[in-house]
């Protein structure tokens, strides 16, 4: 096993569009290490990569990440890392805001393996990053840093809204999130270290960001039976679309990775691909 460096990135036997799985360690633009794993199409090199954002605990590690990276590199290579705060990541999860840098890292190494096409597929807290990351990484480059953009967005069970506690599991995310004693479930709970610091300011919410990404293809896909965001979330995120985004909402699913059974992984597959 060979280890060497390439820009920003601290990499192990990575080389461009590789026939085999490869780690990485990412340097985001504010100094966070972030975990990463790369997995090669299955049917051979391909010019896209789908760039997995997990939701809040997950990790690269989780099964239904593992499951979604599975059936995505049957049709293009796959790449899927650990946010700030979560798996063996650096940093703390700040819970959808500075996640955007983590995810840009990301999308900046597909396109350095060789991949000029890179797509974005987010669940829940993911799906709210890829939108937001979408909107400021898309057609108005953030920053002039084009390597960051992603050519096609899907998100999954986001919220469009920002402090929203109308269910059950989302008043025990927020207790998890905002108080000292949540916090310490976290960390040693779900393996999830959370920052105590409030947004300041309040990132753009993802409704307000999806109005930003066309021309940037963007579907948007939920549950019927999510039990943490029903359905006013995702028809508000349509709405704000203006009709530049495809809206699916998927009968009996619930919430995430975890609800997305093969079916739905297969024709996210082939909606990302365009096959």
């Amino acid at each position: 096993m060979s280890s060497g460096r390439e820009g920003r990135f601290h990499t192990v036997d990575v080389s461009r569009i590789s026939p085999r799985p490869q780690d990485a360690t990412l340097l985001t633009s504010d100094g966070v290490r972030i975990e990463a794993r790369y997995e090669p199409c299955a049917s051979g090199p391909t010019a896209t990569a789908v760039v997995v954002a997990h939701g809040f605990t997950g990790s690269v590690d989780r099964p239904a990440v593992r499951r979604a990276a599975r059936t995505f590199s049957r049709y293009a290579g796959v790449v899927t890392f650990s946010f700030r705060g979560h798996g063996r990541s650096g940093g703390r999860s700040t819970v959808g805001d500075r996640e955007v840098l983590d995810l840009a890292a990301a999308v900046e190494w597909a396109r350095s393996l060789g991949h000029t096409r890179v797509v974005t597929v987010g669940f829940s807290m993911g799906g709210s990053v890829v939108l937001r990351h979408a909107a400021l990484y898309g057609a108005r480059m953030h920053e002039g840093r084009t390597e960051a953009r992603t050519d096609a967005v899907v998100s999954v069970s986001a919220p469009a809204r920002w402090y929203y506690r109308g269910t059950a599991p989302m008043r025990r995310l927020h207790w998890v999130v905002t108080r000292p004693a949540g916090r310490i479930v976290g960390r040693y709970g779900f393996r999830t270290r959370i920052h105590h610091r409030d947004w300041d300011p309040v990132p753009l919410s993802p409704a307000e960001s999806v109005p930003l990404i066309a021309p940037t293809p963007l579907l948007i896909v939920h549950g019927d039976r999510d039990p943490y965001f029903p359905l006013d979330h995702p028809r508000m995120l349509a709405a704000a679309a203006r009709g530049t985004a495809e809206l699916w909402l998927e009968p009996g699913m619930g919430h995430a990775e975890n609800a997305a059974d093969e079916a739905l992984l297969r024709r996210l597959g082939e909606w990302l691909t365009g096959r």
